[in-house]
């Protein structure tokens, strides 16, 4: 390995940097603000908007944009503001949304409308709704906005649909979105980590997945040719694994990304991240 080659590590939040609690712990805290300090060139790619992130990862200066969104966005972490925008076509949210409908679902829709992001709601038919608005609530999302009519708001950029329904219900209709637009859409189904029993279906455009807009991040920042290290724990992350020059997966991981994985290291909860880049960063000091 070319040790002069410029580094850079992309790291989800959920179930790998931050802790069983959906937190950053106070020792990978610390440990990061110093390693950024030192020049350790990181980025966050994660499910969660910038507003979560900004919250998550206050007092954290990082040097690059963050992917949000699974993809949806390209932004600047500090100001929020969207670099990229990889939005559902007009049409397409419109049929995306008539189908959750028929399915007896209601979405959650996050959109921009030109000068803020906003997560529409309406009504929250039950505890995995309400779960997912109370963690928002919880946590003073600014982008939360009721609406008595949700498909008024699909006239806005449209990044993602999200339903919160039993295993089975999300299942039928994950099926029928893919069979109906097949490769217009990235549909995600995935189980609530810390809220059981209700699965969570995310639907973005085709560009929005992590790997496409690391690719875009990278390019735009002359980054190229940089050795890409990723890690992870859920299959969202099986993209990122497959396009990065080393994948590191921590214990708790899924199945299907431990057998992508160049490493396996410790559990989130135990602050494995943190200590991995402690030792990268060491090691690459010293041939220095």
């Amino acid at each position: 390995m070319n040790s002069s080659r410029r580094r850079i590590y992309v790291t989800d939040l959920d179930g790998t940097l931050l802790g069983d609690d959906a937190r950053l712990s106070g020792r990978t805290r610390s440990g990061l603000v110093t390693l950024l300090g030192s020049g350790l060139m990181l980025t966050v790619a994660s499910a969660r908007s910038v507003v979560a992130m900004q919250s998550i990862l206050a007092g954290l200066r990082l040097p690059l944009p963050v992917i949000e969104l699974n993809g949806a966005f390209i932004s600047d972490l500090g100001t929020g503001r969207h670099l990229v925008t990889n939005a559902l076509d007009a049409e397409l949210a419109v049929g995306v949304y008539e189908l959750i409908c028929a399915a007896g679902c209601v979405p959650f829709v996050s959109s921009f409308d030109g000068e803020f992001d906003r997560l529409h709601y309406s009504e929250v038919g039950n505890p995995g709704m309400k779960w997912y608005l109370d963690d928002r609530l919880s946590n003073n999302d600014s982008r939360l906005s009721k609406s008595a009519d949700l498909s008024s708001r699909l006239s806005e950029q449209v990044v993602c649909l999200t339903v919160i329904d039993r295993p089975e219900v999300v299942e039928e209709l994950r099926a029928a979105l893919v069979e109906r637009f097949d490769s217009r859409l990235s549909v995600r189904r995935f189980s609530n980590e810390y809220f059981g029993g209700w699965d969570w279906l995310t639907v973005h455009d085709a560009r929005a997945t992590k790997d496409r807009a690391l690719a875009t991040l990278l390019e735009a920042r002359d980054l190229g040719d940089a050795e890409v290290v990723a890690f992870g724990d859920s299959d969202n992350d099986v993209p990122l694994f497959r396009c990065a020059d080393r994948a590191i997966a921590v214990a708790n991981a899924s199945a299907e990304l431990k057998s992508l994985a160049s490493e396996v290291i410790g559990p989130s909860s135990e602050d494995s991240i943190v200590g991995f880049l402690e030792r990268e960063w060491q090691s690459r000091s010293n041939l220095f």
